[in-house]
This record gives structure tokens, C-alpha cells and sequence, in this order.
């Protein structure tokens, strides 16, 4: 289940704490900043732009609050994934491989990779739209240059993640600026867009409204920045400290806060744009708001100039951070480093593959009407929308859950104020995204319909997948619960204060017949660094022990009693307090009774490694030994032990 966090890689190794933190405040501020903005493009992709073009043209200011709360929601989502990766030092990918049993990791990856190539898919028809509306470029030719821009970030990564950042900063600028530019030719009703900030729905239009407004926020909140963000706040070399790690997370927040509402901004611009351009008349497509951008806006040239400039660099911005979200997440959940070319045509190919195939049927080589191409591709576009709606609770709940686990975040735990926000947050994405798939499934249905198709098949086929997902879902918010109520059922694993241990008489079971190093090599050391006083003991066996005891007076007694003085002569010598003692008889018992005696602390006794029946004969004494004592008993390896080389020998 849960992993060695110690031998867990590093997220996005090759640029781990690669940016190194000055002390200037200033300086320090700019070094922290970049994650957050390569984040905030997944906020204006160009799924972004087909749901706010949808909801500016068709309900004119009254959803821009939509776009607010699903801004509130990012910043508070997103900080919680900064803080999980300064704190803990892992990815919200290598969290939940660390937290949840291999199936459940195994079908969160496989979700989280169906929502990277959803939002590739997005950035690849964004792509090929913006070099058809700027270029004229073919659908077919516009799909082969999306393909070859996977060696852009090969480039850039090579040159370090600054690199990346600072051009990920400047398309997203490029996008600002155009937007700032076609608002200002547009002259918005900024009384009337102040208003749309106020939450209602649209009168007489409910569902519709509705409908739109849970798309907005399925467009927004991004599944696959909250494993990406978590893993590129670790590219900064701040100290690993709490204070280092507090300092952090403030820095981190703080870029979190610019960047995403510099996105929510962008996106407020779409739909300003869109109501004060389109409204009432529906946008159906992404070509059809530049054509009408010509023919409405003053400068027509640069308004639809800029449109397609900006749609390009949304496209290209959110394919860099793509692949890096595709990286941290297939390293994160199955430990598989891939060289960056290889991951990267990986998630493009299974971007490309369904825009191929709709570019394809629908004559996108220009055989066919490019309203009905232009139409297909805004489906698909929804529909990748869709997808990213199935998957987007499966990242909200385990971030809830592990930003708010005292054991794995410490001090930095989510206080209960923050918890409730965070799990009303959860719980409203959950909602809406279900309302979504419920109503985008009946939609689907009855286009069918429409078509003299069987429309039931989407309730059919879509409908068991919905369930699986959602009782898969409980599974991945149950199981940490579970755990945690399992693990405090067991007692710890060490007590909270252990008790010293102070031996003042060790005692040292011998042979005497010069098999006896390995345990007086071990009693000896005990003694010297506890002060103690050391017990050489050792029973006399045989018949005449047996029989008459102390006053045995045989050949083996004679010579034990010698022996016995002599290491005793010899541990004086050496500086310690030591006293020999015999036994006759049985040797469990009279070392048991010897111990007892003589008030030992300790027994260091050896193993001597008899083979086969002499192991039967011999090696019986430690057993029974252990049963019939409460001290500690030491057991050494006798004559095959070696003792350990001091260093610097």
C-alpha cells in the first residue's frame, strides 16, 4: 500500500530545486514567481475560450460570475497543491501513490492520462484554428505542424524550467495584450458587466443558462494543474526547513494570487467581448466569433488579427505545461520516466489521433463545407470538455484530503476553516460536474434522436461508465478515512518516551575450552560502557556434577575451576570488577538459577551452531533458558564471528 517516501524520485528531477532563492526581497519574489503562470494557461485554453464565447454571446454579462467563484475556487484548489508539495516534497501524483492500494493508483493514472490528452485535444484545435484563421494552413497541414511543435519544449526544457516560464509569461501576455486591445476597440457596457458579477441565471432560459455556466466551470478548474503545480514549486531551492517551508508557501500563494486572477481576467475579457460583439446572436464556433469580429468590431483587421494570435498562443502556451503535467503525473503514479520526446508524442498522438479522424470524415482537406469542419471541431472541443468534467473530482478529493492530514503535513495542516471552504469547494465541483454529465449525456441523446439515430445507446453505454466512476470516486474519498481509523487502532510503534537502560551486573555464559571470544568480546564492551560489574559463569557437567554438586572433584571439575580463575585473573587485569561462578548439573537450569543469584541485568550467552544430532545434544540451553529468566538474554554467533573493523584501521 503505502511506499518508502525515502525512496521515492524526486518530481521533475532534472529541474529540482533548480532555482536558486537570493535574500533580497525584491529578488526573492521574482525567483518564486513562474509556477503559477505556467499553471494559469490551463485557465485559458482554448476550451476556456469556446464556453466563455458561448455564455458572452448568448446571455450577454449575466454568467461573469460563473467566471468569479470558478476563479475563487482555483486560487484556494491551487494553493492547497502548493502547499502539499512545499511541505511534503511530493507531487500530488506521488501522494496518492503513496496513500492508495496499486489498483486504485493504477485507474487514477489511467483517469488523469485521459484528461491530459482531453486538454491537448483542446490545445491542438485551438492550434489548428488560429494557423487557419491567421495562415490560411489546411486542417490536415494545420494537425502536421501541431504534431512537430512537441520538439519546441524539448528545447526549451533542455535550457532549464526559467526558460520555459518566462515563454510561457510572454504568450500569455500576448494573449492579454490582444484582449486588452479588442475590448477597448469593442466599448463594452461596463455598468452592465459590473452587474453580471451579481449570481443569477438568465430569465425564461434556466437550463440553458445552467447548462453553460457548469461547462464555464468544468473549463476552468483543471484537473491536470493541481499534479503539475504541485510539482513545480519543488523547482526552487528554498531551505527545507518549517520556516524555509512557511516562507514558501507565503511566496507561492502570493504568485498563485497574480497569476490566476491575471487568467480570470483574460477569461472576463472573452466574455465581455463576446456580449458586447455577439450578443444576442450565438457564437456556434470559434471561426464564425473571428469572422464576425471583422465585419462588428472598429479596425476590423486587428481585432481579428489579434483573436487568431491569441488563440495561437493560448493553443501553444497550454502545450507546454501539457507535457510537463503528463511527465509529473506518469513518474508520480507508476514511477515510468520516459525521455521527454517520448512522452511528449505520446500525449500528442492520442490528442491528434480523434482530431484526425474528425478532420478526416468531415472533408477537412477541403472537399467539404468548412462550416460543417468548423462545427465538428467546436463538438469535439465540448466534448474534451466533457471528459476533463468525469475526471476533475478524482484530483480535488485526495488534494482535500492530504492538505488536511495532520500526520502528513504537520503545523501546515488545513485548519478547520480551511477545510470547510475546501470541502464546500469539493462538493460544489462534484455537484455541478454531475448536473453537467447528466445534462451533456441527454443533449447527446437527443442529437441522436434528431438524426434518426438511437439515442437510448448514450444512456446505455455512457450510464454504467458514469456509475463506476462515481462508486470508484467514493472508493478514492473512502479509503484514506478507512485507513486512518485502522492505523489508530494500533498501538504505537514506539512508546511517545523511551526508558533508560543502566546494566550494573552482566553476566557472560562460557564454554571454557577456548570457543569463548565472541562473548566475551560482547560482555566486555557492555561492562566497559555501562560501568558494570562482569559475571563469568559457566556449568559443570558430567556425572560426578551431577551427582555431588559443588564438591564434585573430578578431572573436568579440576580443570573448569582453573580456567574459570584464570579469565577471571585476566578481566581484574584489564581493569574491570569481575567475579567467576560455577554450576554443576543441568546447564538451563544452573545458569537460570546462577543469574538469579548474582542479580544480573544481563546474560550474554553464545549460539553455537552445532550441526544435525550434535545441534540435538549441545544446543539446547538458550530455549529454555529464555523461559525460565525475565532479563534480557543476548545471544551471539560463536566461533564464525568476526569482529567489525574500527574505521581509520
Amino acid at each position: 500500500m503505502a511506499t518508502d517516501v525515502s525512496a521515492s524520485p524526486r518530481s521533475l528531477d532534472e529541474i529540482h530545486a533548480s532555482v536558486p532563492i537570493p535574500r533580497s526581497r525584491w529578488r526573492r519574489f521574482l525567483a518564486f514567481s513562474g509556477p503559477a503562470f505556467m499553471v494559469s494557461v490551463g485557465y485559458m485554453d482554448p476550451g476556456n475560450w469556446g464556453t466563455d464565447l458561448q455564455a458572452g454571446s448568448k446571455f450577454g454579462y449575466r454568467l461573469l460570475w460563473v467566471l468569479l467563484m470558478s476563479n475563487l475556487m482555483a486560487v484556494l484548489l491551487q494553493g492547497l497543491a502548493t502547499r502539499l508539495g512545499v511541505v511534503t516534497g511530493r507531487d500530488l501524483a506521488q501522494a496518492c501513490r503513496e496513500s492508495y492500494p496499486r489498483g486504485t493508483v493504477f485507474g487514477l493514472w489511467l483517469l488523469t492520462e485521459i484528461a491530459i490528452a482531453a486538454t491537448d485535444l483542446a490545445e491542438v484545435i485551438g492550434t489548428v484554428i488560429g494557423l487557419k484563421l491567421l495562415f490560411g494552413v489546411p486542417y490536415l497541414w494545420g494537425l502536421a505542424i501541431a504534431a512537430a511543435d512537441t520538439f519546441l519544449l524539448l528545447a526549451l526544457q533542455r535550457r532549464g524550467v526559467r526558460l520555459i516560464e518566462i515563454v510561457t509569461i510572454a504568450l500569455v501576455g500576448v494573449i492579454a495584450v490582444s484582449f486588452v486591445v479588442e475590448i477597448v476597440l469593442a466599448r463594452p457596457d461596463w455598468s452592465a458587466a459590473a452587474g453580471g458579477l451579481i449570481p443569477t441565471l438568465a430569465p425564461g432560459a434556466i437550463g440553458p443558462s445552467l447548462y453553460v455556466a457548469i461547462g464555464m466551470l468544468g473549463a476552468t478548474v483543471m484537473p491536470h494543474n493541481l499534479y503539475l503545480h504541485s510539482a513545480l514549486v519543488q523547482t526552487r531551492a528554498f531551505p527545507r526547513t518549517d520556516e524555509g517551508k512557511r516562507l514558501a508557501c507565503r511566496y507561492n500563494f502570493l504568485d498563485s494570487l497574480i497569476a490566476l486572477n491575471g487568467a480570470f481576467f483574460i477569461n472576463a475579457a472573452i466574455l465581455v467581448l463576446a456580449a458586447a460583439t455577439f450578443y444576442p446572436e450565438e457564437v456556434e464556433d470559434l471561426t464564425q466569433a473571428h469572422r464576425l469580429l471583422a465585419a462588428q468590431v472598429i479596425g476590423p483587421v486587428v481585432a481579428s488579427v489579434l483573436f487568431a494570435v491569441a488563440l495561437l498562443a493560448s493553443g501553444q502556451s497550454s502545450t507546454l505545461t501539457g507535457t510537463l503535467a503528463g511527465q509529473v503525473v506518469m513518474e508520480g503514479f507508476i514511477r515510468l520516466r520516459l525521455k521527454p520526446w517520448v512522452r511528449r508524442l505520446f500525449t500528442r498522438s492520442l490528442a491528434l489521433l480523434p482530431a484526425l479522424l474528425v478532420i478526416g470524415l468531415a472533408g477537412g482537406d477541403g472537399s467539404a463545407d468548412p462550416k460543417e469542419v468548423d462545427h465538428r471541431l467546436l463538438s469535439l472541443l465540448v466534448l474534451s470538455q466533457a471528459v476533463l468534467s468525469f475526471q476533475l473530482p478524482f484530483a480535488i478529493v485526495p488534494l482535500v484530503q492530504f492538505t488536511s492530514d495532520p500526520a502528513r503535513m504537520g503545523t501546515f495542516a488545513s485548519r478547520r476553516w480551511l477545510k470547510i471552504l475546501a470541502w464546500s469547494c469539493a462538493a460544489i465541483v462534484i455537484g455541478l460536474n454531475v448536473v453537467f454529465m447528466a445534462m451533456q449525456m441527454m443533449d447527446w441523446a437527443e442529437n441522436l434522436d434528431k438524426e434518426g439515430s438511437q439515442g437510448w445507446l448514450i444512456h446505455a453505454t455512457l450510464g454504467p461508465v458514469a456509475l463506476m466512476l462515481a462508486f470508484f470516486l467514493g472508493w478514492v474519498g473512502f479509503y484514506p478515512l478507512w485507513r486512518q481509523r485502522h492505523q489508530k487502532g494500533r498501538p504505537p510503534a514506539t512508546p511517545a518516551a523511551l526508558p533508560e537502560v543502566s546494566y550494573r551486573h552482566i553476566g557472560a555464559a562460557l564454554e571454557l575450552e577456548g570457543a569463548d571470544d565472541a562473548i566475551l568480546a560482547q560482555a566486555l564492551a557492555l561492562a566497559r560502557a555501562h560501568g558494570a560489574r562482569l559475571v563469568p559463569i559457566h556449568v559443570v557437567e558430567g556425572p560426578a556434577a551431577a551427582i555431588h554438586g559443588p564438591q564434585a572433584d573430578d578431572e573436568e571439575a579440576r580443570s573448569d575451576r582453573q580456567r574459570m580463575a584464570e579469565v577471571v585473573d585476566h578481566l581484574r587485569q584489564t581493569g574491570l570488577e569481575a567475579d567467576g561462578y560455577l554450576g554443576y548439573g543441568e546447564p538451563a537450569v544452573e545458569l537460570a538459577r546462577l543469574a538469579i543469584e548474582q542479580k544480573l541485568d544481563l546474560l550474554v550467552v553464545g549460539a553455537h551452531g552445532h550441526q544435525f544430532l550434535a545441534d540435538l545434544a549441545l544446543g539446547q540451553t538458550v530455549a529454555p533458558l529464555l523461559h525460565r529468566l525475565t532479563i534480557p538474554v543476548l545471544v551471539v554467533p560463536g566461533k564464525k564471528w568476526t569482529p567489525p573493523e574500527r574505521k581509520g584501521d
